[in-house]
């Protein structure tokens, strides 16, 4: 009998049986399903199953957490249910049935948005510092700004026009290449389509009215000669007109000559219908959605606007629906400089962390809620959302309810105020990094708004009685009952036959924890993965690492190489079980840009070379490269602790475990 046989067997009947199931794959921590009907999955039966370390729903796949073991789990999985797994890839197309059409195309959208957010970003950031810089006058200075009365600072601004024109004003390059990207076809083509609607010798959009007419003359026909900076829509349509084209003549010309005739084909009249027809068409659309969207919110009734949107957001992120606003914003920079609604947007993100916060006052002590409601706090508070969502408020409902309350009414506020951003993609409490310097004031009393309002409301909700249901208290005490107190470590005497007796304690183990790359150290909180960063699989860190190399982060034994050479896990003389994930989803990658150098059963020492790893290669794939290294059996910890962060080399000592 398989070791995860039983545990199998029960995830089977709770997630509605193998009728249920229309694809099942695994990759190095978890069980990744999609369902035919995912309401038929009973997450709080599933939640009990003792090898199940949590779930989430994510792009239509229902994803169970089981760790290190998952291949042992999948195996047993595979014999119980009589199902064959799939590739992760097949698993994605898959889950595509979960979704309608608009969940779909806003899919889409968000794929294309993702790559080209952290140029935003830098660009905001830029722009909001020039804008300190040249356009605002100084009490200090006599009312005149820096640049004014410093010719070093007016040099700085002078050259941070420089990057700052690259990426907003040649945004559509990037728009076509990620379209190009997503869709499959040749980048290179989408990048030559962008620097075509962004050419010097074409009228800047930016500057169009003190232009005269300038156009191509066919003789018999002129087009006008109009360039598409910082332009969205009209990217977008000229991208997939590239990428549709590029794919049907790739089944009709024949593969020798397709090489010359595809990209020909494809591109040349892309450029002319850009020009042409989308260009005008994308143009129009754009301008019409950020102007009703920049009316609603200055008009008269802005801050029913503010109210309404800072209220509704969150319900948008369980949709799906908020990735249109990424468009929305873009276009509103494009046309106006600024946005007024990505502030909005920074602010829900603080709220649903502020009503976290309020649970962990709630239920203080409750240290298995802890390990997801800190880090999920933590992470709200740094623009990331969805783990305090799906992991605490959801769960309770009244922390939600307070957080869209508390949203609404900052944002409210600062619509009033006219609080605009440079950029987006800032978001949380460093999103008012984004804003206009002469709006950081009212944004920072927004700011106060999402961080007390929700907070608040989150403790008046539970302690009036609201939503008891969900948040089990006795009636009669207004306490927890008792498995949640007992988890809390608060039982109280009527409770006291459910107790153990503790044994007295025996000097407590130590580990020692090292670098196993040269890089920067983070805390494994930084990670830009939930199941890692919620520590779901386990407390740890991670490494960003500036070279090839991986060595062993502690001493031990190898007991577990995936066949995707992505993952190793080692087991410590201690009994730790410590997992050495290398980089963030590179099961995909099918184990080619690993070489592996150790074997099971080897012992290894940090001075052990684990794999060689081609990180251009993981780069170039659209990964992330983040060495993680997670603590995977928890319940021998007592607590780990990093004691450096930053840079570090291979093999320094950076941190302690300390076992129970």
């Amino acid at each position: 009998m398989g070791k995860y046989k039983a545990d199998a067997e029960q995830l089977l009947k709770d997630i509605g049986g193998k009728e249920n199931v229309a694809a099942v794959s695994h990759c190095a921590t978890r069980m990744r399903f999609v369902l035919n009907d995912p309401s038929l999955a009973d997450e709080k039966a599933i939640e009990d199953i003792p090898s199940v370390k949590g779930m989430f729903t994510n792009a239509g796949q229902f994803q169970v957490i089981i760790g290190n073991d998952v291949p042992l789990f999948f195996n047993d999985f595979s014999a119980v249910s009589g199902i064959d797994g799939v590739s992760k890839e097949q698993g994605k197309a898959a889950a595509k049935q979960n979704l309608n059409p608009v969940q779909r195309a806003i899919g889409v959208l968000a794929e294309i948005f993702t790559p080209i957010i952290p140029a935003i970003i830098v660009g905001g950031l830029i722009l909001g510092f020039r804008n300190v810089l040249e356009g605002i006058g100084m009490g200090f200075l006599d009312g005149k700004t820096i640049v004014e009365v410093s010719q070093f600072w007016s040099g700085v601004n002078h050259f941070l026009w420089l990057p700052g024109e690259a990426i907003f004003h040649f945004l559509p390059v990037g728009i076509t290449w990620s379209i190009s990207k997503k869709m499959g076809t040749t980048q290179i083509l989408g990048i030559v389509l962008g620097i075509t609607l962004v050419s010097p010798q074409l009228i800047n959009a930016y500057d169009l009215a003190n232009h005269g007419t300038k156009f191509w003359d066919f003789g018999f026909a002129q087009i006008d000669m109009i360039g598409y900076q910082a332009q969205v829509i009209p990217a977008m349509l000229a991208g997939f007109m590239l990428a549709y084209l590029e794919i049907f003549f790739r089944k009709h010309i024949p593969q020798a000559i397709s090489m010359i005739f595809v990209p020909f084909f494809a591109l040349l009249p892309t450029i002319f219908a850009a020009h042409v027809i989308l260009g005008p068409i994308g143009w129009t659309i754009g301008n019409f959605i950020s102007n009703i969207v920049n009316t609603g919110l200055t008009s008269a009734l802005n801050w029913l606007f503010g109210a309404v949107f800072g209220f509704l957001y969150a319900p948008l992120v369980i949709t799906g629906l908020h990735h249109m606003t990424n468009a929305i914003d873009t276009q509103l920079i494009a046309d106006f400089q600024s946005t007024n609604l990505w502030p909005m947007i920074a602010l829900s993100n603080i709220a649903q962390g502020s009503a976290v916060l309020g649970i962990i006052f709630l239920h203080r002590g409750n240290k298995k809620e802890e390990q997801v409601s800190i880090p999920s706090m933590i992470s709200c508070y740094l623009g990331v959302t969805e783990p305090a969502m799906f992991g605490i408020n959801l769960k309770y409902v009244y922390p939600f309810v307070a957080a869209m309350i508390g949203s609404g009414l900052a944002g409210m506020f600062a619509t009033l105020m006219g609080v605009r951003a440079n950029a987006i993609g800032v978001g949380g409490l460093p999103g008012i990094l984004a804003i206009r310097a002469q709006d950081w004031l009212a944004f920072a009393a927004a700011m106060l708004m999402a961080i007390v309002i929700p907070f608040v409301l989150t403790v008046v909700f539970r302690r009036q009685g609201i939503f008891n249901k969900v948040d089990p208290v006795d009636e009669a005490t207004g306490e927890l009952y008792a498995d949640e107190m007992a988890m809390a470590g608060n039982v109280p005497q009527s409770f006291a036959g459910t107790t153990t007796e503790t044994t007295a304690s025996t000097a407590a183990k130590a580990e020692a924890l090292f670098a196993p790359a040269q890089g920067e150290v983070l805390p494994i909180t930084a990670v830009n993965d939930p199941v890692f960063s919620q520590k779901m699989m386990g407390d740890g860190f991670a490494v960003k690492p500036v070279n090839g190399k991986v060595y062993s982060p502690v001493n031990g034994k190898i007991t577990n190489i995936f066949d995707t050479k992505h993952a190793i896990g080692i087991l410590t003389d201690t009994g730790l079980e410590v997992l050495v994930h290398i980089g963030l989803d590179t099961v995909e990658l099918n184990g080619a840009p690993f070489t592996v150098k150790v074997a099971v059963d080897q012992q290894v020492t940090p001075q052990t070379l684990l794999a060689d790893v081609d990180f251009d290669q993981i780069k170039a794939a659209g990964k992330e490269t983040d060495i993680i290294v997670a603590v995977t059996n928890m319940e021998v910890v007592n607590t780990v602790t990093l004691s450096k962060t930053g840079t570090a080399s291979e093999g320094s000592e950076i941190g302690t475990v300390k076992l129970k």
